[in-house]
């Protein structure tokens, strides 16, 4: 399927989700007063650099086991689990979070029967760094409907498939036959489980994602409120008439 490339926020740099469309980034935001601490809260988001960010997400990370987090929208709550076995993701996403840089945030982007993008936002006034977070793609985690994962620029100029610092999406998609998942088996020389061919013939995702970028988790509670959001009217930008908003809280329960 062919690329294609428009804007979506104001004054955003582009981030592809390969062989599907283009989604996008910026660093601009609105304040929040609304906190989300638990356990260890970061007082101020200090910028992260290429250098650091591992380092610092590794330490984050041990000091933070947060692995539920819950995504307020006008809409409704959308409750994920962030996978452990995704560590540096999940820690950059614990750690925006409780810093309060999520609660800048919006779905600015919706695209209907694909995916809800959301992280961002014209009005952000936080600041999280130049960085990109190393890819921790495994076969284990597909893009089944439900799944959250962090967007990335193009292979072009990000052949390590490093992962945005902060935009995330959550798979909405739709049931696949099982001859198109044989033929993405075949693109991206993967095989999928038998129980991962059931869901998403059932369940259904976007299974032409996998392999190309990280997914660190799952929806558990809300995915009607991913429909609800999927289906808000957009203009021809994908960008929501009426803004959706949110907030962000993680937890360890």
């Amino acid at each position: 399927m062919e690329i294609t490339r428009f804007p979506a926020l104001r004054s955003c740099t582009t981030l592809i989700l390969t062989g599907m469309l283009a989604f996008t980034a910026c660093n601009q935001t609105k304040p929040d007063t609304q906190e989300t601490q638990n356990t260890v809260a970061e007082p101020k988001l200090e910028p992260l650099t290429s250098e650091s960010v591992v380092g610092v997400l590794q330490q984050y990370g041990k000091n933070n086991p947060d692995s539920i987090a819950v995504i307020s929208t006008r809409l409704g709550d959308i409750k994920v689990r962030l996978y452990k076995d995704t560590p540096l993701h999940r820690a950059n996403f614990v750690r925006l979070a409780k810093a309060g840089f999520y609660n800048q945030g919006e779905f600015y982007r919706v695209v209907k029967g694909f995916a809800i993008q959301g992280g961002d936002s014209d009005e952000r006034e936080m600041k999280q760094g130049a960085y990109k977070i190393p890819q921790e793609i495994t076969p284990e985690h597909i893009h089944k409907k439900g799944a959250l994962a962090m967007a990335r620029y193009g292979d072009e100029r990000n052949p390590e498939k490093e992962s945005s610092s902060h935009n995330f999406y959550i798979v909405q998609g739709q049931p696949r036959t099982e001859a198109e998942l044989r033929a993405f088996e075949a693109q991206h020389h993967i095989k999928y489980t038998p129980e991962q061919i059931e869901i998403y013939k059932t369940i259904g995702g976007e299974p032409g994602l996998d392999t190309e970028y990280t997914v660190f988790g799952e929806v558990i509670d809300g995915l009607d409120v991913v429909d609800s959001i999927a289906n808000v009217e957009v203009d021809p930008s994908n960008w929501p008439k009426e803004l959706v908003k949110h907030t962000i809280k993680v937890t360890n329960k």
